[in-house]
């Protein structure tokens, strides 16, 4: 891992002096229509009573999207196709006696295949359950306040457009 001294960071976290670890993960939303509504795939980390989306570090040679795909189909057992980038979600944390910065670069994605929580016995390690929740309420579900604007950012692309003039909604 990298070090970097966090005052000289661009994202803009000052803690002056102190030198931080920099971590790089990558997650998604994934998003599925049932019944004309919207619903999401989140988990819950084993061992922790808060709901996440999946997401994880990036492994040698990997994309972030890679990355986001990989950490989906393991936390999820779902297969999924890429719609666009969402935005990276920066903070920095504390571990062990060390300050972390750390950035997640996040997705959208469009579930193709698989059903969720049917996932391998080693990912138990570290999933509880993973389910579907309806996307509408992610932003008041979820745990993590970057995570939560990231299912925002999400429903807002997803809404529908206003008709214009020319497709008869118009004056």
């Amino acid at each position: 891992m990298r070090q970097v001294n966090a005052h000289a960071s661009q994202a803009g976290w000052y803690k002056c002096g102190v030198v931080a670890t920099r971590e790089y993960s990558a997650g998604g939303v994934v998003i599925r229509e049932v019944d004309g509504r919207i619903e999401l795939a989140v988990i819950r980390p084993r061992g922790r009573n808060v709901t996440a989306l999946p997401k994880g570090h990036l492994e040698r040679g990997e994309t972030s999207q890679m990355t986001a795909e990989r950490e989906i189909f393991e936390e999820t057992g779902l297969k999924v196709t890429c719609q666009c980038k969402l935005a990276d979600v920066k903070y920095v944390y504390r571990f062990r006696g060390k300050t972390i910065f750390k950035v997640v670069g996040f997705y959208l994605f469009r579930w193709a295949s698989g059903e969720i929580d049917q996932i391998t016995e080693k990912m138990r390690e570290e999933v509880d359950v993973a389910k579907w929740i309806p996307l509408a309420e992610a932003p008041h579900v979820l745990s993590y306040p970057g995570e939560r604007e990231m299912a925002a950012r999400a429903l807002k692309l997803l809404e529908p457009s206003p008709p214009t003039h020319e497709e008869g909604g118009g004056i």
